[in-house]
């Protein structure tokens, strides 16, 4: 069994001001994900400026938050926050949800799309490759909140985490998302739009491929405590948003692939 390394969920206290290392993730991920969006900047939109990307940034980073927020918030724990609604801007705790950012991001690009005079799809295809960057870096937040935590196991690798009532040692779930959602997703996403790609297909091989790794990884993970599983005894809720997400990714690769609409744009 691995000891847990006891990281302090706040990474600096200047006064009553608390910096955490959760929000940090978040920085992480929006800064990472810029930083490569202008290495592509010249091979998708040559006439865009600088401050043109810095403003499609903002706003996917805006519906990530607001996103996430409102999606956790509906389909994880509306009554806790219906009893408290300052729950709402405790960020800090936790309380995000991939499939809410998901929805702020793809409403956030179609806004952004129609000021710009870009189509829906081609942005989806250039944000898709960024977007595991923040998924990683927010596994890894989960992981120093020691929330979100596994199923118990007598793996080698197992952890007690200091959140757990119970001290039990567990699958260290938000590593195995990290290394699957994070690391994997991004390898595949930047490998494979490296060349033309048919409009949407970018997009739909990360609704792919991120259905698929969130949907194994959930099988290790515990499920939320006050939702338990929700369908047939053993499907979790990230499970069940999970599967039209693959049925729909794959949907568009599909579709993609049957316009033929190759676009000339590559990663460098």
């Amino acid at each position: 069994m691995l000891t847990y390394p006891q990281i302090d969920p706040v990474a600096l206290s200047i006064g009553p001001l608390q910096i955490h290392w959760y929000g940090l993730m978040y920085l992480v991920g929006i800064g990472g994900a810029w930083w490569l969006a202008g290495r592509r900047l010249d091979t998708f939109a040559p006439d865009w400026s600088r401050e043109k990307l810095s403003d499609l940034v903002f706003w996917v980073a805006l519906g990530v938050i607001a996103g996430g927020r409102v999606g956790y918030i509906l389909f994880y724990d509306l009554a806790s926050y219906i009893q408290d609604p300052t729950l709402i801007v405790q960020i800090w705790k936790g309380g995000m949800s991939f499939h809410g950012g998901l929805i702020g991001v793809l409403l956030a690009v179609w806004w952004f799309g129609r000021r710009n005079n870009k189509r829906f799809f081609d942005l989806m295809d250039f944000i898709a490759p960024l977007v595991p960057i923040g998924l990683g870096a927010g596994r890894i937040g989960n992981f120093i909140n020691a929330e979100l935590w596994g199923k118990a196991t007598d793996v080698p690798w197992a952890m007690v985490f200091p959140t757990d009532p119970l001290q039990l040692a567990r699958h260290p779930s938000q590593l195995y998302q990290f290394a699957l959602e994070g690391v994997a997703l991004f390898a595949i996403l930047w490998i494979y739009s490296r060349k033309p790609r048919p409009t949407m297909a970018v997009s739909g091989l990360f609704g792919i491929c991120y259905g698929v790794f969130r949907l194994v990884v959930e099988f290790f993970r515990e499920p939320d405590a006050h939702l338990g599983y929700l369908a047939f005894g053993w499907l979790t809720m990230g499970q069940l948003l999970c599967i039209p997400m693959i049925l729909i990714g794959a949907a568009m690769m599909w579709w993609a692939y049957s316009k033929g609409d190759v676009k000339h744009e590559t990663v460098s």
